[in-house]
């Protein structure tokens, strides 16, 4: 027995090309009496095979921590390497709420941008670093950071306005037809209508039916330039999507009347017109490492290495490119029906919105959009899909007495008692939070032995001589024990001299920092430290610091030891080419006596052994040198040469 509204729904439903039978029976649903999801439903109907997107498994998948949906395991797999994702873990292990994707993009506005967040994982070129850095603080932590400072708590303010506002509205309009399965319901994305549109919800229907439109054949255009139509050619309702991250940028505008086409059966499809599309991509990321370079400069000074000034040199030249495309196709954009533009980070949001002297796009257009749902790398391949994503009516098979029976309250005194919840870790205190922001920040720059950049921390955030990692560490607990256990000698200085390090504090083994220095040069970093600072400074015996030592004394030791190790090194080399020497001896005098031998032997039954060819060479060669024997050799087979052409002759 076939399904009611089986025929309407044998091909997927495309919101500006909806059956005539469908749209006359279509009725808006009471929106507040579904949940509000984060994500919509995935439509089960196969993708046009004139689009190239990717097939997806039939089974959706969902991320229980962010409440979000998939369509497929590679869409999940992007989603648990992106910012939002980590920001979320990071909230639960804080004992606080996990944040939305519109709430997290609210939170990002005025950081930079970042290559996790909604980028694939598909890598095209690896670059290698040049500067040998390690990374600079990505978009996540970044964020973390600014949360961090006690006297600016951005995310409670942010956290207090969300709770004025409210929930919000729910991204899809959900309607229903006498025509369908009645626990089916069809959904549109409230982004594809108009601010007014969206306040007339009553007439909500009126105009959906207004936005139908008939199949036409597909506008002409120029050929090698990216898809752009002929002057004066019509375009009818279209939409302008781009979007820019990581140093790539993908821009596409697409007809909103599908074209008609044929299917190798024989059978009709409709697929969507791509009116112009273009693509860049430039090496402006910190490859493995995050941000761009303007960011990483901003934040830590120009830095000097070949693969950042490419860097720069690419971050400029991107802008410019998107910027000309913008304005070679500004009669597209200026009569585009909406706008829809993923740009996260203030670096992107400036290059497509400026200001700049003949932008195109501008902050304060009413048809901009944001895309609705996650995206990946900015390709034409990721823009077509968003486009399919945006366009097609969503289905939702729902059981609407069960949809009730969970939104009514539970009032049944027999219901069982759920069990107890665990209990959430105590929230850290802005103390806490600030020691654990540091220790993430002092720990790397002692590893890649950066002294200024430690000192200039230390200062800028003035932390104290008696500051201790968080998490605590039971081995080195203190900056200074770190940098000892790591034989980081200038490190070592610097603190106790100029970042007034502690050396008499302890580990959990009663260990002070100088007992954990592992070679000479760390102990008399320590020691010329008591001789600059004098013995008042600190209590020396206490730390089991040896007696002062100035820096010139330090120094002449050091240039002692490295004249005694080449003085040995000197003569390891001497006594081994005297080794190799003496073997050659022995290996020449062997073979003499091996020589000697057969001649004796030869002698002995009166017949004198015959010397091989190579015998005779090696006696004529025998106290030459290399460039004498090189002739020699040369004019022997000179000869064999002249023997050979003169046999060839005769014969």
């Amino acid at each position: 027995m076939a399904q009611k509204g089986e025929h309407l729904l044998q091909r997927p439903l495309y919101v500006f090309d909806l059956p005539e039978e469908l749209l006359a029976t279509l009725t808006l649903k009471d929106q507040t009496a579904r949940p509000i999801q984060d994500a919509p439903p995935q439509v089960d109907s196969p993708i046009p095979e004139s689009i190239d997107v990717e097939d997806g498994p039939t089974k959706a998948t969902s991320c229980n921590l962010c409440a979000l949906s998939f369509g497929s395991v590679a869409e999940q797999r992007s989603h648990v390497r992106s910012d939002l994702h980590g920001y979320n873990l990071k909230q639960k292990i804080k004992g606080a709420k996990p944040v939305g994707e519109a709430d997290f993009e609210r939170l990002i506005g005025d950081l930079d941008e970042s290559l996790s967040g909604s980028e694939s994982s598909e890598s095209e070129d690896d670059e290698d670093e040049e500067d040998g850095s390690k990374p600079k603080e990505s978009t996540l932590s970044a964020l973390l950071k600014k949360q961090a400072k006690i006297s600016n708590p951005e995310f409670d303010e942010f956290e207090s306005r969300k709770r004025q506002r409210g929930p919000g509205k729910p991204p899809l309009l959900w309607f229903s037809s006498p025509t369908i399965p009645d626990n089916m319901s069809l959904g549109v994305y409230r982004a594809l209508f108009s601010v007014a549109e969206q306040e007339e919800e009553a007439h909500i229907m009126d105009t959906l039916r207004k936005k139908q439109l008939s199949p036409k054949q597909a506008p002409k255009v120029k050929a090698n330039e990216g898809g752009v139509p002929l002057p004066g050619t019509d375009l009818g309702p279209h939409y302008f999507l781009c979007m820019i991250g990581g140093g790539h940028f993908a821009a596409m505008v697409i007809a909103l009347a599908p074209k008609t086409g044929k299917k190798h059966t024989g059978a009709d499809e409709r697929s969507a017109t791509v009116i112009a599309h273009k693509t860049f991509h430039r090496y402006t990321t910190r490859r493995k490492q995050g941000g761009s370079q303007s960011a990483n400069d901003n934040a830590k000074g120009n830095a000097h290495s070949a693969g950042s000034s490419i860097r720069r040199y690419n971050e400029v030249a991107l802008t410019n490119e998107v910027r000309e495309l913008l304005l070679s196709w500004k009669s597209m954009i200026d009569t585009a029906e909406l706008i829809f533009v993923r740009a996260t980070g203030s670096t992107n949001r400036r290059t497509l919105f400026g200001p700049y002297e003949g932008q195109v796009l501008r902050n304060n257009d009413a048809r901009n959009r944001g895309f609705p749902f996650s995206t990946r790398r900015a390709t034409q391949k990721e823009l077509m899909r968003a486009f399919v994503e945006l366009t097609r009516v969503k289905q939702s098979t729902i059981d609407e007495a069960t949809l009730a029976a969970l939104n009514a309250p539970q009032t049944d005194s027999t219901t069982s008692t759920p069990a107890p919840a665990k209990p959430k870790p105590p929230k850290p205190t802005k103390e806490e939070e600030a020691a654990a922001l540091h220790t993430s920040q002092i720990i790397p720059l002692i590893k890649r032995s950066k002294v200024p950049a430690l000192l200039n921390y230390l200062k800028t955030n003035s932390i104290p001589s008696t500051f201790t990692f968080y998490p605590e560490t039971h081995h080195t607990p203190t900056p200074l024990h770190l940098a000892a256990s790591l034989n980081s000698a200038p490190i070592v200085l610097a603190l106790l001299t100029k970042g007034g390090a502690d050396p008499t504090i302890m580990n959990d083994d009663a260990r002070t920092p100088f007992t954990l220095a592992g070679d000479r040069t760390t102990r008399d970093a320590f020691r010329v430290a008591r001789s600059e600072l004098g013995e008042s400074a600190w209590n020396w015996e206490k730390a089991d610091v040896p007696a002062a030592l100035s820096k010139a004394e330090a120094e002449k030791r050091d240039a002692q030891d490295k004249s005694e190790k080449a003085a040995e090194s000197k003569a390891e080399s001497e006594r081994r080419k005297a080794e190799a020497e003496r073997l050659r001896k022995e290996s020449e005098a062997e073979e003499v006596k091996r020589r000697e031998q057969r001649l004796g032997k030869g002698k002995a039954l009166g017949v004198l052994p015959v010397k091989t060819g190579a015998e005779l060479r090696e006696e004529e060669a025998r106290g030459l040198t290399p460039e004498a024997r090189a002739r020699i050799e040369r004019e022997r087979r000179a000869r064999a040469a002249e023997e050979r052409f003169k046999r060839m002759q005769g014969s």
